[in-house]
């Protein structure tokens, strides 16, 4: 009997140095490990740390490398020591790779996973591809509930656990707080719906796109900053009293950002670094060494993903509010034109469908 003619190769988005990526042809991914699991993509999205890739912000992706790190799919193929998924099994991919052994997964810091950590996208092939390799599968993959939206769930891989635990969790937001997010992108966006569980007294958007901070008003902030004057620390001076915000989200990535947070925050405030940071930024500590700032940055640990998904799930939350644009993977490149155009276009999350 003659075997099927199966095509040992699949389209996969990848990164050819700064500025420069294509669609090609590119060998399925197969097991290494017994760890490992194979996924189909079924979806998958951008990111805007793949923008700060193909800008050349991050030296640890070389060239050749499938980009993407956020998707859900279908298991295919699994190792022989997994034995939480079964092929066939829907899953969220998490942005982070957990063995779950090691010192810092079990300190619940999966970023810095001494065997994983973000690699996806990074260090080893991603998901902007029909099929990826994930190590770790037990502890770096997610069930999907049945009958759950799979746009909503592609949202649980990376942007609400970003903006959740690096701005909202390390922002040490609280009933009553003045919150400003600079940045209403995804992950702006997503601090913004996730610092509404807690209840703050105002969320102030601050942004230059009148588009995304019309989204933000709809989404739950209570007042909206358009810096395009120049005269943004002047505004959030004003609509504080002169005290300042509590807690300052950063969900840009680019000196002015930063700068603009320590010109805002008030005495005892929280400052939460979110934005992948391509280029040195001025630390003003002249003016914040007595004011009893606190200063936190964090990579993503995934470890809310659980908490997260019970929420979407029971309707608490509204992830597919974020997606504005829907492609298929051959269709990528276009995809990140938009993406990379966001004001133009007005897009937030762009979704890929395989």
């Amino acid at each position: 009997m003659n075997k099927p003619n199966i095509d040992p190769n699949m389209k996969a988005l990848v990164y050819h140095g700064p500025g420069s990526k294509s669609l090609q042809d590119m060998p399925k991914p197969a097991l290494q490990n017994a760890t490992d699991a194979i996924i189909r993509i079924t979806k998958t999205t951008i990111c805007g740390t793949d923008l700060h890739i193909l800008k050349g912000d991050v030296p640890s992706v070389t060239e050749g490398r499938i980009l993407g790190h956020e998707g859900t799919g279908v298991v295919e193929e699994i190792g022989s020591s997994v034995t939480r998924f079964h092929v066939s099994d829907r899953v969220i991919i998490s942005c982070i790779t957990a063995c779950g052994k090691c010192e810092f997964c079990r300190r619940g810091m999966c970023s810095q996973c001494e065997h994983g950590g973000w690699i996806l996208g990074n260090t080893i092939d991603g998901t902007q591809a029909e099929h990826v390799r994930i190590p770790w599968a037990d502890t770096s993959l997610h069930p999907i509930p049945a009958d759950a939206d799979e746009e909503a769930m592609v949202m649980l891989s990376d942007i609400l656990p970003t903006g959740y635990e690096c701005g909202v969790l390390n922002g040490c937001v609280k009933p009553g707080d003045t919150v400003a997010i600079i940045g209403a992108g995804p992950i702006g966006l997503a601090a913004l719906l996730t610092a509404r569980f807690y209840a703050p007294a105002d969320i102030i958007m601050i942004d230059q796109d009148e588009s995304r901070l019309d989204i933000a008003k709809k989404l739950g902030a209570t007042m909206l900053i358009d810096t395009r004057d120049g005269r943004a620390v002047e505004k959030a001076m004003a609509m504080t009293l002169g005290k300042g915000v509590d807690v300052a989200i950063e969900a840009v990535g680019v000196p002015e950002t930063f700068e603009l947070c320590q010109s805002i925050i008030a005495a005892g405030g929280h400052i939460a670094n979110v934005g992948v940071h391509g280029q040195s930024v001025p630390l003003h500590l002249e003016t914040l060494w007595s004011r009893n700032i606190t200063i936190t940055t964090r990579l993503v640990d995934a470890v809310t993903t659980p908490l997260l998904l019970k929420t979407v799930i029971a309707g608490k939350l509204e992830p597919k509010q974020l997606i504005t644009h829907r492609f298929a993977l051959h269709d990528v490149l276009a995809a990140y034109e938009t993406f990379g155009n966001a004001a133009r276009e007005r897009a937030l999350k762009v979704i890929l469908t395989c």
